[in-house]
């Protein structure tokens, strides 16, 4: 039986790599539950994906926190419903 392996590891955050934009954070998030749910990781790799992905949902998390309050103070300090056209 031949051992898979997924498609990126997780990216050690450090001070000179940038962070990743909301849509590269929740990819990658993806990746890393996929991989997880999939029994494609050792226990230390499963260990380091969890880690991994805790910070990526701290940062997704952060970056919609930060879009709705540009949305409330955009609508007078209320969040309102989408309306589609």
């Amino acid at each position: 039986m031949t051992k898979t392996t997924p498609r990126s590891k997780p990216a050690p955050a450090d001070a000179t790599t940038p962070e990743p934009s909301y849509e590269q954070a929740l990819d990658e998030l993806e990746r890393l539950v996929a991989a997880m749910e999939g029994q494609q990781l050792p226990l230390d790799g499963l260990l380091q994906a969890h880690r991994r992905g805790a910070e990526l949902l701290a940062l997704c998390r952060s970056r919609l926190q930060a879009v709705e309050q540009q949305v409330k103070l955009l609508d007078g300090d209320e969040l309102k419903a989408w309306e589609r056209p």
